[in-house]
C-alpha cells in the first residue's frame, strides 16, 4: 500500500481523480484554486457547474454557529477538500449539515460539486470563504489521499468568530491542535513551605486577603470537561473542568475555565502534585455532581471552590515530579475502592466502585440525545471485563470521559481500568436482577498501555488481578472475545410496568404514525429504543450464509489433509507471512527486537500492569482458519443470505397484507449488526469500523482495504425476520431478531415460557440464570419461534425495539423485547 501511495504521489497534477471536462481540466491548474479565483470577480459571487467536479473530502469538522437563532442548523460544518493537485477549506452550506449528520458526506469520499459560491468577510480585511451549496456524493476513495495530506484539516473555523473547532459527534472530548499535550514535571522547582496555605485555612482568610497565599495539592479526582457553548455567547473557549484537590487539611474543589483547558487539561492528571499561585476563590457552586471518596480520612471542603483562569487573576500552575515530592508535606495518597465481580452481586443501587478486568467483549460507539430537541450527543458504548472471581462478567456502559485516545481505543484482550463507576440495578430492591456498572461525570478509564504511573497500580486488588492473569493461556482467553455487533443494552427490565416505571403508558408507547418520523429524525450511530404496540402477522428465518458457516465449524472442528494433519498445519506458513507483512505496516504493534524474549501468560511480574503493554498486548495472537476462512467469504458482501424463509404468517396477514397504507422494511441485517471474532492481526482496522467515522482521513482507512464483512462473525445461527401489525391494520413494519452471546459462548434466542416475554440476555449472561423465579428457556430452532408466534397470533403485544442509525440511509431496526401486558398484573392499559 505504501508503494500504491508513492506512485500515486508522483503522478501528474491532478491526474488521481477522474475528471469531466471542465476548469482545471483546460489550465492544468488546480481546480479548487481556479473555482477561488472565478467566484471573487463573478458578479453573481456563484458557479454553478453544469459537469460538477470531483474532488476528495480529507475533512470534515463541525463548530458552533453563531447569532440568536443561527439559521437552518445550532452547528456549522467547514470541509477540506483535494483535487489531486490542492487542498482548500470550504465552508458547507447550513442547508446541507443533515448530510454530515447523517454520516452521507464524510472524510474519504469522493464528491462532486456542482453549486459554490463566494461570501466575504466583513470584519477581516480581503478575505473571504468558499461556500458549498450543491454536491453530489460519491464513492469512498480512501486510497487515493496522499500521506501528506492525511490527519490535516482547518485550524480556525472559516465562519464567525470561534477559535476552534469541536469533535464531530460530542461535545465532551478535546479536538484540535489546540488543545496542548501533557507537560513534563518541574525538574527543580524551590518550593517554601513556610508561605504554603492550607486549604483548611484558606477558607478562614479568602475574604480578607487581596492576594491569597501559595496552596500546595495533590490532585484526586478530574471530572470529563464541560462545553457550555451557546450560539448568543460570545466566549472563545467555553469549557470547564472540575478537579479534586486536597492536602493534609482537607479536600476541595478546583474548576479550570476557558482558554486554560486547552492548556491545562491534558496535563493536571490524578495522583499529580501542583503548585498553585494567582488563582482567585468563589463560593462553591451547589448544583453540581461530587466524586465518591475512597479514604474516609480525607475531610471535604465543600463551602469553597478554587477557580483559574487565564486573567483576574492569571493563575499561575506548576506541576512537582513525584520524586521532588516530600513526605512532610503530608499530601494525602489517591486511594481507590476496587471491587470484584463477586463482590458486586452485594452492593446496592447507586454504589459508587472501580473496577479492574480483561475486555472480552466490545460494542460498537453509540451515540444517545441529550434532549430531544437538541442536535448534542452523549457518546457511549458498552463493554464486558472479567477478572476471574466468578463466571459473572463486569457489564460497563462507558460514556466519552474526554480520553478519547483510550476511549476509542478500547479492544478485546486489554486491560481495562474505569474510576468511580455507578452500580445500576434493573429493581433497586431485588439484589439479585440484572445489574451492570456506569460511568459518573468523574470518571477515568485506563487501557493497556496507559497504566504506567497511575496510582491504583499498588492497590491490594489489582495485584490479585494480575496474580490470576498469570495463570491464564492464551489460548482460552481467545475463545472469549468478540467485537461489536447489536446487543439488546441495557438490559429491559423484566415486565412492562417495570419498563414503564413511573410514566404513563401513554408517555412511553410509540403510536405507528410517529415510527417514521422517528426512524427519520436519527443521527449518525443514534441509539433510540421504542415501544410499539401491535400484533405479530408473520415470521420468517434467514440461514447464516452457508459460506462462512462452514468457516466457523471448520476452525470448530480443522479438517485433514490425507488424514495426517489439520489443514491449520498447512496454512501455517502462508499466515505467517501474513503477519510478517503487517509488522512492517504496523511496527509499533510487535517489539522488534529480536533479542528479547517473549513472556508467557505464567511468566508475567507483579509490575505488568505498570509497563506499557501487556503480555497479551504486546504481542499479535496466534492465527488460525478464521483469518483465512473470513476471506473466503469477502466476494459475498454479506453474512446472512438473501432469501428468507417463510415460517408462519396469520390468516390476518393474509387479508390485510396487501392494503395497508404504509409497510416499513427494515428486516435488513447491516455488517455493523453481527458481533465478529476478535481478530488481533487487524487490530486497528476493526477498531476502526465500530468507532464513529472520524473528522479527519487517517492512515489506518488508507492502508487497509479489508471490509467488515471480511471477519469471522462470531455466530452462525441466523436471525428470524418478524412483521409487526398496528392495531388499526392499516400499518405495518419488519424488523429482526439476532441470537446473541451466551456465557458459554454460544449464541441463542432466549424465551421466559412464564411470563409470555421473549427477551434476548446480556453478553455473557448465564443459560441456567434464574430472575424472579422464572427460567430462561434457550432455544435456537426455527420450531420454537412458530410455537410462540402461534401462541400469539391476534393478541395485542407490546414490542420494544432498538433503533440505530449507521450512517447513510441505514437504520438498523431490532426486536429486543415482546411484553404482553394482559398477562401481567395491575391495569396498565
Amino acid at each position: 500500500m505504501q508503494e500504491q501511495l508513492a506512485e500515486f504521489e508522483a503522478r501528474s497534477p491532478g491526474s488521481a481523480l477522474t475528471r469531466s471536462p471542465g476548469l482545471s481540466a483546460q489550465t492544468g491548474r488546480s481546480w479548487i484554486r481556479l473555482a477561488r479565483e472565478q467566484l471573487r470577480v463573478s458578479p453573481s459571487l456563484r458557479l454553478l457547474l453544469r459537469e460538477p467536479q470531483p474532488v476528495l473530502v480529507l475533512a470534515v469538522e463541525r463548530y458552533l454557529g453563531e447569532g440568536a437563532r443561527p439559521a437552518a442548523a445550532t452547528y456549522y460544518y467547514d470541509v477540506t477538500l483535494w483535487d489531486g493537485t490542492e487542498r482548500d477549506i470550504w465552508h458547507l452550506s447550513p442547508e446541507l449539515g443533515h448530510l454530515v449528520q447523517r454520516n452521507a458526506l464524510r472524510c474519504g469520499l469522493r464528491v462532486s460539486i456542482s453549486c459554490c459560491s463566494y461570501r466575504f468577510l466583513d470584519k477581516r480585511l480581503a478575505a473571504g470563504l468558499v461556500c458549498i451549496d450543491g454536491l453530489q456524493l460519491g464513492e469512498d476513495a480512501f486510497p487515493e489521499a496522499p500521506g501528506g495530506q492525511l490527519g490535516r484539516g482547518g485550524q480556525e473555523p472559516l465562519r464567525g468568530s470561534k477559535k476552534h473547532y469541536l469533535p464531530l459527534w460530542n461535545n465532551q472530548d478535546p479536538y484540535g491542535e489546540i488543545w496542548k499535550q501533557s507537560r513534563e514535571a518541574e525538574e527543580a522547582l524551590s518550593v517554601s513551605v513556610s508561605r504554603i496555605c492550607s486549604l483548611q485555612h484558606l477558607e478562614n482568610i479568602w475574604r480578607s486577603k487581596t492576594t491569597l497565599p501559595p496552596l500546595l495539592v495533590r490532585i484526586m479526582y478530574k471530572s470529563r470537561l464541560r462545553y457550555f457553548g451557546k450560539p448568543d455567547r460570545k466566549t472563545d473557549i467555553p469549557y470547564q473542568a472540575y478537579f479534586e484537590v486536597a492536602d493534609h487539611s482537607g479536600m476541595m474543589s478546583l474548576v479550570l475555565w476557558n482558554s486554560l483547558c486547552p492548556e491545562w487539561f491534558n496535563t493536571l492528571e490524578i495522583g499529580k502534585v501542583i503548585l498553585l499561585q494567582k488563582y482567585a476563590v468563589k463560593n462553591s457552586y451547589p448544583n453540581r455532581t461530587l466524586p465518591t471518596p475512597a479514604d474516609s480520612q480525607v475531610k471535604r471542603l465543600p463551602s469553597l471552590e478554587i477557580s483559574l483562569n487565564a486573567r483576574d487573576p492569571p493563575c499561575s500552575i506548576n506541576v512537582i515530579k513525584e520524586n521532588l515530592v516530600r513526605p512532610e508535606w503530608r499530601l494525602p495518597a489517591v486511594k481507590y475502592h476496587f471491587v470484584t465481580r463477586a463482590e458486586l452481586r452485594d452492593l446496592p443501587h447507586n454504589r459508587v466502585c472501580d473496577v479492574i478486568g480483561l475486555v472480552t467483549f466490545v460494542g460498537r460507539c453509540e451515540r444517545k440525545r441529550v434532549a430531544d430537541d437538541s442536535e448534542d450527543f452523549w457518546l457511549y458504548r458498552w463493554i464486558q471485563v472479567i477478572d476471574g472471581t466468578t463466571d459473572e462478567p463486569f457489564l460497563l456502559e462507558i460514556f466519552a470521559t474526554s480520553q478519547p485516545d483510550i476511549f476509542e481505543n478500547i479492544h478485546p484482550m486489554s486491560y481495562l481500568v474505569c474510576t468511580q463507576m455507578r452500580v445500576l440495578r434493573e429493581d433497586p430492591l431485588e439484589p439479585t436482577g440484572s445489574v451492570h456498572l456506569t460511568t459518573t461525570n468523574e470518571s477515568q478509564v485506563f487501557i493497556s498501555g496507559h497504566h504506567k504511573g497511575q496510582p491504583y497500580v499498588s492497590d491490594q486488588k489489582v495485584k490479585n488481578f494480575i496474580e490470576w492473569m498469570k495463570n491464564q493461556t492464551e489460548a482460552e482467553m481467545k475463545k472469549k472475545v468478540t467485537i461489536g455487533g447489536y446487543f439488546p443494552l441495557p438490559p429491559t427490565p423484566a415486565t412492562f410496568l417495570k419498563y414503564c416505571n413511573e410514566n404513563k403508558v401513554e408517555s412511553v408507547l410509540t403510536s405507528f404514525d410517529e415510527l417514521k418520523k422517528v426512524i427519520e429524525h436519527l443521527h449518525y450511530r443514534e441509539h433510540k429504543r421504542i415501544a410499539l404496540q401491535g400484533m405479530i402477522v408473520a415470521l420468517k428465518f434467514a440461514e447464516y450464509d452457508s459460506v462462512a458457516r462452514n468457516a466457523l465449524e471448520k476452525e470448530a472442528h480443522p479438517a485433514s489433509v490425507d488424514g495426517k494433519k489439520p489443514v491449520a498445519n498447512d496454512l501455517s506458513t502462508l499466515l505467517l507471512q501474513h503477519a510478517a507483512e503487517e509488522h512492517v505496516l504496523q511496527p509499533k504493534e510487535m517489539d522488534t527486537d529480536s533479542s528479547k524474549r517473549r513472556k508467557r501468560p505464567h511468566e508475567l511480574s507483579d509490575d505488568d500492569l505498570e509497563s506499557e503493554e501487556p503480555d497479551f498486548e504486546h504481542r499479535a495472537l496466534e492465527p488460525d482458519l478464521s483469518d483465512v476462512a473470513s476471506q473466503d467469504t469477502a466476494e459475498e458482501g454479506s453474512e446472512i443470505s438473501k432469501s428468507s424463509e417463510l415460517l408462519w404468517e396469520s390468516n390476518l396477514w393474509s387479508e390485510v397484507g396487501t392494503s395497508l397504507t404504509d409497510h416499513l422494511r427494515h428486516n435488513r441485517v447491516f455488517p455493523e449488526s453481527i458481533p465478529r471474532k476478535f481478530d488481533y492481526l487487524h487490530k486497528d482496522v476493526l477498531i476502526h469500523h465500530y468507532n464513529l467515522h472520524p473528522a479527519r482521513l487517517s492512515t489506518v482507512m488508507c492502508q487497509s482495504k479489508k471490509r467488515l464483512q471480511e471477519f469471522t462473525p462470531a455466530n452462525s445461527i441466523g436471525h428470524c425476520e418478524l412483521t409487526i401489525l398496528s392495531l388499526n391494520q392499516n400499518l405495518a413494519i419488519d424488523v429482526v431478531a439476532l441470537p446473541l452471546f451466551c456465557s458459554d459462548h454460544s449464541y441463542m434466542f432466549t424465551i421466559n415460557p412464564t411470563s409470555n416475554n421473549v427477551n434476548f440476555p446480556c453478553p455473557g449472561v448465564s443459560a441456567e440464570r434464574r430472575s424472579e423465579g422464572t427460567t430462561q428457556t434457550l432455544f435456537s430452532s426455527e420450531g420454537d419461534w412458530v410455537k410462540f408466534v402461534r401462541a400469539h397470533d391476534g393478541i395485542h403485544v407490546v414490542c420494544i425495539l432498538d433503533l440505530c442509525h449507521l450512517g447513510e440511509d441505514n437504520v438498523e431496526v431490532c426486536l429486543n423485547k415482546i411484553y404482553n401486558p394482559a398477562n401481567e398484573a395491575g391495569d396498565i392499559a
